[in-house]
């Protein structure tokens, strides 16, 4: 796949989590520097942040897929489900 290509996907993908994520009452900005990744952090708690990227893999059919990734390294969710993966974000990041 050609870089150009693949960064315009994982920017996407990014958008498109972004949007979700403001749902759950989250803010979430996309940084296009190479490589984009979505800063993600609730209002009026800071400490509370994330950076999510967003990597091509293979699915369980062996196909091309996208999966949204933890600032770790650990995959996070599938890039076809941004609510999901928004909801996975919100449930670690809430305030307690």
């Amino acid at each position: 796949m050609q870089d150009g290509i693949r960064d315009h996907a994982r920017s996407y993908h990014l958008h498109k989590l972004a949007t979700a994520l403001d749902t759950e009452g989250f803010h979430a900005t996309v940084k296009t520097t190479y490589p984009a990744a979505l800063h993600v952090f609730m209002p009026g708690a800071s400490m509370l942040a994330e950076s999510i990227d967003c990597v091509p893999g293979t699915g369980e059919d062996g196909r091309l897929r996208w999966f949204y990734r933890w600032s770790w390294g650990e995959v996070l969710h599938d890039a076809s489900d941004p609510p999901g993966a928004a909801a996975k974000i919100a449930e670690v990041l809430a305030a307690r």
